[in-house]
């Protein structure tokens, strides 16, 4: 070997020996630095003409494990994801207050039924009356609150998703540029380590927001897909939109670099899906189970109340909006049910039996006249005679009594949806409602569907994790299809309806409900709706109370009866005797039945509709409670375990790939010694050939 040759060799080991000691230091620069990778000198033997002429440095490399990234992407992914679930249902837990105080809200349910039951030991104490009432406000004002809050929950998840993606759109924007630098540093055989390093972090960001795929580029840096392999990063970055409203689910787009196309992504995890599943699922799970829950104590107070008399007896009974026209609401009632005038004494002087079986009503136990559903109305005003009125106007029936007398109801044995004649039309309520709350319609198949034809209701159909799937319009059938069996038919149109993914079904009660069909079990929403029921009448979606901003309010729809809270002395505390002849006395002051009756409301098994975490069940609406309240605190609590066990997998995995990307002193030490060794080496080769040249020289 020539002295020249000799010289380049020793060159190249100084060359390689002083990089490799440039990475040993950078790493021991860096060993608490959060985010850095050890890197290390790749080398190979230089051959030149088959021969060996040193060494040469093929690049520096970053020390990782693709694999273990992947797995610390992945189990990130799902600790932010359930971290933010578990965050905010947490939150939302502690709205209903602590199970153990007297202020948990549904202790506040027991002590309406207290106040009513110390109310009927002295039916004619005001102070007792106010305070009945008092407490069923109190009631009525907390879920109203927790519901406005938990709804509030949901507007600010809302604004965190939206901020999560433009923060998402920065960080694949700043990757994708990161990229371009990696690779104009492979191409000129620098170091690329830095960059590498800032793209690795800024991965570790993004995959907190969102699951993602990534794949090394041939030049270098990362590609970066979404599940279904749409580019997200690589040459340039994709574009990320949140698509949402107020009724339907929220859904992320991405249009990737070059292209005018969205196409919706599927999120699986990241601490965006832990937000959209709030929006979308779980917070609307608390509040249409607190709106079910709300609204069937209501309606069982309304019940007692319904089946009460009040003492004097009022001139007027005012129904609710009852949404239906009257022959539509009348039709379908079973049983009997008595109208009395009676006179400021509680008197009876006039006695009106409706035998909704026989389809008669009498006057006084005199023959029935028949009746129907169409001529319903006019034979209740023959048979009230001069003794009183009633009308129905705004879907609303009133009752009327003249010359000072006043009116009682005895509810009977009459039933519709499980409701009593006077409490369907919401006569002698003590909450009222400002809006619709019980979706037991009892429309029937074959009734008169009643909207008008032609209006639009827009419906979307969505995968359960938001994704849209369609869009359909349908619009409402006219004449002479004009049942409530035609209006299903267009809904569940498989052209123009949902058919080809489900279908709307109207049960005994009258109650809408879609069931999604499998493989796709899609959800459905209300995009908007246009229909209205006669004139000035309800949508399809007030109605039945599809969607979800019809059920976010509900719970904040009922307040005490503004007549009773002006004048306690107007609640009804007694029971009308309807078997009291002309003459006799039928409602009595002192009578406490009705109040006692309000108090043990809650002890009465009755249906709940599908809701939250508990499907239909029949059960009082104390276990109700305890089984709500218990849902609440489990779901939580779930929420807090799967957030614990997912922190922990990606504590175990962030261990493991910092055990291989992390910088070992111990190591580097021991790297420091040899490269250190392997300088001297080579310069004393440097030296000894230099040696020999000037020796030769001066031979020379």
């Amino acid at each position: 070997m020539s002295l020249g040759a000799t010289l380049a060799t020793a060159a190249s080991g100084l060359q390689a020996a002083q990089a490799s000691l440039r990475a040993v230091s950078d790493n021991i620069a860096n060993v608490n630095t959060p985010g850095y990778v050890r890197k290390a000198v790749n080398q190979s033997q230089q051959v030149v003409d088959g021969v060996g002429e040193g060494v040469r440095i093929d690049g520096v490399q970053r020390v990782t494990d693709q694999y273990l990234q992947m797995a610390s992407l992945t189990a990130s992914s799902d600790s932010k994801r359930w971290g933010a679930v578990s965050q905010y249902l947490d939150n939302a837990q502690s709205l209903f207050g602590d199970p153990s105080s007297d202020g948990f809200f549904f202790n506040r349910l027991d002590k309406v039924y207290g106040a009513f039951a110390t109310a009927a030991d002295d039916p004619s104490s005001t102070l007792l009356r106010s305070q009945a009432l008092s407490s069923t406000e109190d009631f009525l004002t907390q879920s109203d609150r927790i519901n406005s809050q938990i709804v509030s929950l949901g507007n600010t998840v809302e604004t965190q998703v939206s901020a999560g993606v433009g923060t998402a759109n920065n960080l694949l924007d700043q990757i994708s540029k990161l990229n371009a630098d990696i690779n104009r540093s492979q191409l000129v055989n620098a170091d690329s380590s830095g960059s590498a390093n800032i793209q690795s972090q800024l991965l570790d960001q993004l995959a907190g927001l969102m699951n993602i795929r990534t794949s090394p580029r041939a030049g270098g840096g990362v590609d970066v897909r979404s599940v279904e392999g749409v580019l997200l990063a690589g040459d340039g970055a994709a574009k990320l939109t949140y698509n949402s409203s107020s009724t339907t689910p929220g859904y992320i787009t991405a249009q990737p670099a070059g292209s005018s196309n969205q196409q919706p992504i599927q999120l699986t995890s990241g601490e965006l899906r832990g937000l959209m599943d709030l929006r979308d699922q779980e917070l609307p799970k608390l509040y249409d189970q607190l709106g079910e829950f709300v609204s069937r104590a209501v309606d069982q107070l309304n019940a007692a109340s319904n089946a009460s008399a009040a003492y004097p007896a009022p001139a007027t009974m005012t129904g609710c909006d009852t949404g239906l026209d009257l022959p539509s609401a009348v039709n379908g009632f079973t049983g009997t049910s008595t109208i009395a005038v009676v006179d400021a004494a509680g008197v009876m002087q006039r006695n009106v039996a409706i035998d909704f079986t026989a389809s008669t009503i009498s006057v006084n136990g005199a023959a029935g006249v028949a009746f129907t559903p169409a001529t319903f109305l006019a034979n209740l005003n023959t048979a009230l005679g001069a003794a009183g009125s009633a009308t129905f106007s705004g879907r609303a029936l009133t009752l009327n009594a003249t010359g000072g007398a006043g009116l009682a109801i005895d509810e009977g044995t009459s039933r519709k949806t499980g409701r009593g004649f006077s409490q369907f039309f919401g006569l002698n309520d003590v909450v009222k409602t400002t809006g619709f709350t019980n979706y037991a319609t009892g429309l029937q198949p074959t009734d008169p569907h009643g909207f008008n034809p032609g209006d639009p209701i827009t419906l979307r159909l969505s995968t359960p994790d938001g994704r849209p799937v369609r869009d359909v319009t349908v619009t409402v059938p006219g004449p002479p299809n004009s049942n409530m069996s035609d209006l299903l038919n267009s809904l569940n149109n498989n052209a123009a309806g949902v058919g080809l993914y489900g279908a709307f079904n109207l049960d005994a009660n009258g109650e809408l409900s879609f069931a999604g069909a499998p493989p796709l079990s899609p959800t459905v929403s209300i995009v908007s709706d246009n229909t209205q029921r006669g004139v000035g009448g309800p949508s399809i979606s007030q109605l039945f109370g599809l969607g979800a901003q019809e059920r976010s309010t509900r719970a904040g729809r009922f307040q005490v009866s503004a007549a009773l809270t002006a004048d306690p002395t107007k609640m009804s505390m007694g029971k009308l005797d309807p078997t009291a002849a002309i003459g006799q006395v039928a409602i009595r002051p002192g009578d406490g039945r009705g109040a006692l009756g309000v108090s043990a409301s809650g002890d009465v098994p009755i249906l709940f509709q599908p809701a939250g975490a508990l499907g239909q069940v029949t059960m009082t609406l104390s276990r109700y409670a305890s089984e709500f309240g218990g849902a609440i605190g489990r779901g939580a609590a779930s929420a807090d375990t799967r957030k614990s066990s997912a922190a922990a997998v990606a504590t175990e995995a962030a261990s493991r790939r910092q055990s291989v990307e992390g910088v070992n002193l111990d190591e580097e030490l021991v790297n420091l010694t040899t490269y250190q060794q392997a300088f001297n080496a080579s310069a004393r080769m440097i030296s000894a050939a230099s040696d020999l040249f000037d020796a030769l020289l001066k031979i020379v």
